[in-house]
């Protein structure tokens, strides 16, 4: 029976974070974090793991606390002009089995005031991996066409981050997917409100989301010389 995981309070509380986000603010009210974003965050990932399992054996939806699918709430401040140190969001990766051994897609999730989201694939992957996924793309462009120019996908999907002005060194200006050999991510969301991240719907969204989202994710993979 599906079932809501966030409420209200969830929004209440990432927002209250966004306004005093300081260390001191955050110890006083870390019980509300846990309870209201946390928890319900762990409850919806060892819910996912079954049907994220029947999309591919080979992603994994990890509800451990720590270490896990979720990521850490603490902002990591020692490269970054901003100081602050939470992110005022709560957020999760479905990873691939060998992602520690290889660089690979992932499905992902984004619960933040006015920015819901669901996506997947693969952002700012390095210069080695990026190389490879435009070589296998200008090599095999009608599997690419398949899985990210279909209506499922086109109607739900549209794709992130940025691009080189210029085609990549190395490929053919007039290659068919020169738009797609130009990014610099290969990854791709869909928004939702957060009427629907309080509602019994949010899983059902994000198990028929990964599926359409399921075939880029293949291609993905292919590229990586990974199973799906």
């Amino acid at each position: 029976m599906p079932r809501a995981y966030f409420s209200s309070a969830t929004f209440r509380f990432l927002k209250a974070l966004a306004r005093n986000n300081k260390r001191e603010w955050f110890l006083a009210h870390k019980a509300e974090y846990e309870r209201d974003v946390r928890d319900p965050f762990v409850e919806l990932i060892t819910d996912i793991q079954a049907p994220l399992a029947k999309i591919s054996p080979h992603f994994r939806a990890d509800p451990r606390k720590n270490g896990g699918s979720m990521f850490r709430i603490y902002r990591d401040t020692r490269f970054s002009n901003d100081k602050e140190p939470y992110k005022p969001w709560a957020s999760a990766r479905f990873f691939h089995e060998r992602r520690h051994e290889i660089a690979a897609p992932s499905f992902y999730l984004h619960i933040k005031p006015g920015d819901c989201f669901i996506g997947g694939g693969m952002w700012h992957p390095e210069p080695d991996a990026l190389k490879q996924i435009r070589a296998f793309l200008a090599d095999n462009p009608t599997a690419w066409k398949r899985a990210t120019q279909s209506k499922a996908f086109s109607d739900h999907f549209a794709f992130w981050g940025e691009s080189l002005s210029r085609p990549p060194r190395g490929f053919d200006p007039a290659h068919e997917l020169i738009d797609d050999l130009k990014r610099k991510s290969f990854a791709a969301g869909e928004q939702f409100d957060e009427a629907l991240a309080c509602s019994s719907e949010l899983l059902p969204f994000m198990v028929a989301g990964y599926k359409r989202l399921a075939p880029m994710i293949d291609y993905l993979c292919a590229a990586r010389e990974l199973e799906f």
